[in-house]
């Protein structure tokens, strides 16, 4: 939020709105190239950074789209290391996102006016990214723009900001023009050729953070763009400048090859083993003195007039009427449920064997850099999100089961979960064969289990969604709700904001009790991970399951880009939430 010189809080100008939505500003904090950022406070004296996009974007439909999908991600994102997103406007006259304010410099900031930092100091930067990276692929997002002016460096640790917003941007027609999204200095190889985009660009990213930190200036140099872009792509960099605590560990994330790249708690333990350390400890004051004097003295917040704004002559377009603002509530951000013990990574690799031999290659559709380790399960699934347990939602369900086991015997409750049309020959109640291919006794009738609803060939078209509680099953935009499909640039994905996907294992048997029990749960999967019979169970919040089975994507030669699934839906299966 620092400029890097003068004042951290500036004067509104004339062109400043006065208030954005409920949000009156009390100064400018700085600009970038998405837009302008100002100091506000909610209702309750909670300072905020809001956000306003600029209008060359606002104008964009495409990119309210996407950024209206990427704020709604960013708000499942949380840690001790970010500053969370915790309101926005996508549908108004410029979009908008408000986050928690931190106190504190950027990283570009800090390092322009005070010099590179110590090597205890990049350490513990280094491994607080990390864990803030950590929360923010859980969430299913790549950061896309890590760079020092999205550090901020608070008093108790480094806060990241700004994730996943850049990918807003990357299918509008800015950059269809030749806008290019993200900072040159600080891309990675992939990111700078235009190939797909993984996490572990953000670990690239990462690298030059760090070496930026140590060195003052970025690991490739300065200079015009697409000088720095090659080089980047074809050289490598000069790191004998580099403090040699941690030459290996910028090293290993400046890998050309992503899937050679260390994992986010590999870069931990890399930290903890350059400190001497077996786990490191933030002291009292983590900051040089000079930077630490600087945040009491330049970024003590203005106190809140709402009279020492300057609003403009004329009304302008996102300022509220004269008067009080209404008080109305913010956005409501994701809850996560509560920690179930350390990352769920079983990397191949440790701190002490990075660079020191050959990297298995990536496995086939995987994130690059997520190497499977034996017995780990599912090689497609992201490690993080393994660790989310299982849904209040799906505690009713066990329930429903206990009971219908008790009422209607063992056979009874097998075919209710199963409901997938397949008979169950161990059943031992004396019922006649039900509808769906199961027995059923006569105290517990088959029209109590989840009739299978079958959708041949059901085309799904790149920005278009599936919404399964509805009667027809066919393509609709309105707000991306349930399932969507999407390409851009950097590659096709599909997603969800309120349903669960699973991706199931090849031979995995798809059906009503696997969707039910499988807790895999992740809210992003890559198209490239999906092969012809590849299956996907989807959970919604109006009590739909659904099982998707892949069979077609299309080709080059195609006019639009689209997949084509062979669906099964079961409603009522879950309680609605």
């Amino acid at each position: 939020m620092s400029t890097g010189s003068g004042a951290v809080f500036q004067p509104l100008e004339t062109d400043d709105p006065a208030a954005v939505g409920n949000y009156r500003l009390a100064a400018r904090l700085g600009s970038g190239g998405m837009g302008k950022v100002y100091l506000s406070y909610t209702p309750a004296g909670r300072p905020v950074a809001v956000k306003v996009i600029r209008p060359e974007f606002a104008e964009d439909p495409e990119f309210r789209r996407r950024f209206r999908q990427e704020v709604q991600a960013a708000q499942r994102v949380h840690g001790l290391c970010t500053a969370p997103v915790i309101d926005s406007d996508a549908e108004g006259a410029r979009p908008w996102l408000a986050t928690a304010f931190v106190q504190g410099p950027t990283l570009s900031s800090a390092v322009a006016e005070h010099g590179p930092l110590p090597v205890p100091t990049v350490l513990l930067l280094v491994a607080g990214i990390a864990e803030a990276l950590q929360a923010v692929h859980a969430a299913g997002l790549v950061h896309r723009d890590l760079k020092p002016s999205n550090v901020l460096l608070a008093a108790d640790g480094p806060r990241v900001i700004d994730f996943g917003i850049a990918r807003a941007a990357d299918s509008t027609a800015l950059t269809d023009s030749g806008v290019t999204v993200g900072t040159p200095a600080f891309m990675s190889p992939e990111q700078a050729a235009g190939r797909e985009i993984t996490w572990a660009s953000d670990v690239f990213a990462l690298g030059q953070v760090a070496a930026y930190a140590a060195l003052g200036s970025p690991a490739y140099g300065d200079g015009p763009s697409h000088a720095v872009l090659y080089r980047i792509v074809h050289e490598e960099p000069d790191l004998s400048a580099l403090p040699a605590q941690l030459r290996p560990l910028v090293t290993a994330c400046l890998d050309k090859d992503p899937a050679r790249r260390p994992l986010l708690p590999q870069i931990v333990e890399m930290c903890q083993a350059a400190s001497d350390q077996t786990q490191l400890r933030r002291p009292e004051q983590w900051l040089p003195g000079a930077v630490a004097a600087d945040i009491p003295e330049r970024h003590a917040l203005p106190a809140y007039t709402p009279t020492a704004a300057n609003p403009p002559a004329a009304p302008h377009p996102l300022t509220q009427p004269d008067g009080p603002l209404p008080v109305q509530p913010t956005a409501t951000p994701y809850v996560p449920p509560p920690a179930q013990g350390p990352y769920a990574y079983q990397p191949t690799q440790t701190a002490a064997t990075i660079g020191s031999g050959p990297v298995p290659p990536p496995l086939p559709g995987a994130p690059a850099y997520h190497h499977r380790a034996p017995g780990s399960g599912n090689p497609y699934q992201s490690p993080v999100l393994a660790q989310r347990p299982k849904r209040r939602g799906f505690v009713v369900v066990a329930s429903v089961i206990g009971a219908l086991l008790v009422i209607g015997g063992v056979g009874a409750a097998l075919n209710a979960l199963n409901g997938d049309g397949k008979k169950d020959s161990t059943n031992s109640s004396s019922g006649a064969p039900s509808s769906t291919g199961g027995t059923t006794s006569s105290s517990s009738p088959s029209s109590s289990a989840p009739k299978p609803e079958v959708h041949h060939n059901v085309q799904l078209p790149s920005g278009y969604h599936l919404e399964f509680a509805d009667d027809a099953l066919k393509p609709v935009t309105n707000n991306f709700d349930d399932f969507y499909y999407t390409c851009d640039f950097s590659g096709c994905s599909f997603g969800s904001y309120n349903t669960e996907l699973i991706l199931l294992d090849q031979g995995q048997n798809g059906s009503l009790a696997t969707c039910l029990s499988d807790n895999r749960i992740t809210h992003l999967i890559e198209k490239p991970r999906l092969s012809v019979g590849s299956q996907v169970c989807a959970r919604t919040t109006t009590g739909v399951v659904a099982l998707l089975t892949y069979k077609k994507g299309s080709s080059a030669s195609d006019a639009s880009q689209y997949v084509v699934f062979d669906v099964t839906l079961w409603r009522n299966a879950i309680p609605a939430k």
